[in-house]
């Protein structure tokens, strides 16, 4: 056999070897079961658990608006059960807000912010937010601590085109200064009289 005979040879073994060890699973494969397509991002650390994390951009067509809001949506099990206590995106937004100021989550249940509100939004956002980017947050827990990941921002578009952006808030009223009307009540005198 030639030094040429045996380069093939070795060349062939080495493709042949990985196919063929891909096969012993057969029919019970874990590849031949369906497997849904999910975008959000996941993360686990001290008991706590979190899956198909997103942030909510706009519209493929829509504005994004610097300083605006998104809304946060995750899911999130504690094996022991814990509280979500504040949101943070630094760098990102200047402020987390979850709805009623914190999350309690039951052991071993999972517990969905999935709307059709966001319960947890991120406002003061320092940039536009497009679809495709990522997000630091910053997810403290009573007990876990704190859980950093990295979760992107998907367009409300496709699969989440029935996802709800952050409800805008109400403008704050503004209340009357009262020392402002004291100075121009009557205080005035007539400086003409008619005479006859």
């Amino acid at each position: 056999m030639t030094r040429w005979n045996r380069r093939l040879l070795f060349g062939a073994l080495a493709v042949l070897v990985p196919a063929l060890a891909g096969c012993e699973a057969g029919l019970n494969a874990p590849t031949l079961d369906f497997h849904p397509a999910a975008f959000g991002a996941y993360a686990t650390k001290n008991g706590i658990s979190i899956s198909n994390a997103f942030v909510l951009g706009p519209s493929l067509s829509g504005p994004a608006v610097a300083g605006g809001r998104a809304g946060v949506f995750l899911s999130i099990t504690a094996e022991n059960g814990d509280k979500l206590v504040s949101v943070s995106a630094p760098g990102t937004a200047t402020a987390g807000r979850i709805a009623g100021g914190s999350v309690d989550l039951p052991p071993a249940a999972p517990v969905d912010l999935t709307g059709p509100v966001p319960q947890v939004v991120l406002t003061g956002l320092a940039n536009p937010l497009q679809g495709g980017e990522t997000v630091t947050l910053n997810l403290k827990f009573a007990a876990a601590g704190t859980v950093t990941m990295a979760v992107p921002v998907e367009p409300q578009a496709y699969e989440y085109s029935t996802f709800s952006p952050p409800p805008t808030p109400a403008p704050a009223k503004t209340k009357a200064n009262p020392s402002a009307s004291a100075s121009a009540s009557g205080s005035a005198t007539p400086t003409a009289t008619a005479t006859p």
